[in-house]
């Protein structure tokens, strides 16, 4: 496993440039050998334009979407980029930036800040994760405004408006797949004096969104980037990052200028039954804030939920673009930490999974998702993201993939067809090599984390959050 010593601080502010640059190139230079049987598109999508008529954006949330897409074949890698063409995207070509943004406050009248807050945003910048929902393919923000793509030529199809009264303002980009059914499970929040979440279906080759079930949120309903799925249930947790929807309509401001920090609520759990709608339980738990779950399942009379945790909701500061680009300072640690729920009633109660620091974490989520599993994959920090990581959750154990002055995204898992063990794949992982000026799709072994081999895009690709393999056969 290569190691090195600590990097130079700051190296990984090259990341945080913006991109002008679209490409296509057949053939990137390869070093190692890529698995022949790795055939399909590692496909990111990447906040890459993050200075708009010349001023930096506030908040990296805020940058414009590019789509990246590696195409895996025949032991080749090609590679392509191209700008999500969205309204967003457009108007911000034309210098400006008016719509209502994580850290963007386009200082609307009254009226304004009422549509914003009540009513699904005009904000289609999909700039956070991808799917496939049947022959469909997905970007998505926490905005419900999904904006289709075609998976070969990366053109923008354009941006989807359910035709269904679920409504929402702010929701997840992270839906679950139920593969029984072929739909998408995720959630979304109507603000109001009463908020509620309601969770919901998309069946593929649906225009319309099912409701599961709504929950009440009250005046100050938490922000919530994901949500869990077992095979029985849906695990909603409010954790105490929370914001009043009217306050935000009477004073102004951005979505994150409105978020508090309220540790004397702790978290709600909430457990729903993902087919008949049912509340199962809320149960109490500590005061923490999450991005992202890793896994949940059942065992016995308890749902167990595995997410990486953070002590407080100070990452959402410190990933304002000036703070980043500037290099200031390490980033509050994430760390993967188990809790489990009773259904019978009763606290939640919170076990560590290990001391290290992990975020973006993915599993082998077409084999494991909602059900009992051993490994997660994910990055690891201490400036920041600089070394992919795996934990056995079973025994605690942990391998490292560190090179010096390289910055690991999100690891993603591709299965070896055929293959028995958990880990019996790769990991593709796009990182950011600062000391040659260009970044590289990493292919890791998903069991030893022994770099298989490495292809060298033409350039450096802006930090994202995530990416999917969508495999192909043949």
């Amino acid at each position: 496993m290569p190691t090195g010593a600590a990097v130079t601080e700051g190296e990984h502010t090259r990341g945080f440039r913006s991109l002008e640059e679209e490409l296509h190139v057949d053939s990137l230079p390869v070093e190692g050998e890529m698995p022949r049987w790795l055939r399909g598109d590692l496909t990111r999508v990447t906040p890459a334009l993050l200075d708009v008529g010349g001023v930096p954006l506030r908040h990296w949330f805020d940058g414009l979407a590019m789509l990246n897409a590696f195409r895996l074949g025949g032991g080749e890698v090609g590679y392509a980029s191209r700008f999500l063409q969205s309204e967003t995207y457009k108007r911000a070509r034309e210098g400006r930036f008016e719509a209502w943004g994580f850290g963007q406050d386009p200082c609307r009248s009254l009226f304004g800040r009422m549509t914003a807050a009540f009513s699904a945003p005009e904000n289609d910048n999909a700039n956070v994760n991808l799917t496939r929902l049947g022959d469909r393919y997905l970007a998505m923000t926490e905005l419900p405004v999904p904006v289709e793509f075609d998976g070969d030529s990366l053109e923008t199809v354009g941006a989807t408006r359910w035709k269904d009264r679920i409504g929402g303002a702010v929701g997840s980009a992270h839906p679950h797949h139920d593969p029984a059914a072929d739909e998408l499970i995720s959630y979304v929040v109507d603000f109001s004096a009463r908020s509620t979440y309601k969770l919901f279906a998309v069946p593929a080759g649906s225009a319309s969104r099912r409701l599961i079930a709504t929950i009440p949120a009250g005046r100050e309903p938490s922000y919530i980037h994901s949500i869990a799925m077992t095979e029985r249930f849906l695990v909603l947790v409010e954790w105490p990052l929370v914001l009043d929807p009217l306050r935000m309509i009477a004073r102004g401001g951005a979505f994150m200028d409105n978020m508090r920090w309220r540790p004397e609520r702790g978290s709600r759990f909430h457990v729903v039954d993902r087919h008949s709608g049912r509340a199962v339980t809320t149960s109490q738990g500590e005061a923490f804030f999450c991005f992202h779950h890793i896994n949940a399942f059942e065992e016995g009379d308890e749902v167990v939920v595995d997410l990486c945790a953070y002590a407080d909701a100070s990452i959402i500061g410190a990933l304002k673009l000036d703070s980043l680009r500037a290099g200031q300072g390490a980033l509050p640690p994430a760390h993967p930490r188990r809790y489990r729920v009773p259904l019978g009633g009763g606290d939640t109660r919170a076990e560590a999974l290990s001391d290290e620091s992990l975020e973006l974490p993915r599993i082998d989520y077409g084999g494991r998702n909602g059900r009992p599993y051993r490994y997660v994959y994910g990055a690891g920090s201490s400036d920041w993201l600089d070394r992919v990581v795996k934990l056995d959750v079973e025994t605690g154990e942990t391998l490292r993939w560190v090179q010096e002055g390289c910055y690991p995204g999100e690891p993603v898992f591709a299965p070896r067809p055929g293959g028995k063990a958990e880990d019996d794949g790769v990991l593709l992982s796009l990182v950011l090599d600062a000391a040659a000026g260009r970044s590289f799709l990493a292919v890791l072994d998903a069991g030893t984390l022994e770099e298989v081999a490495r292809a060298e895009a033409p350039h450096v690709i802006p930090f994202g959050f995530h990416g999917q393999y969508f495999g192909k056969s043949g």
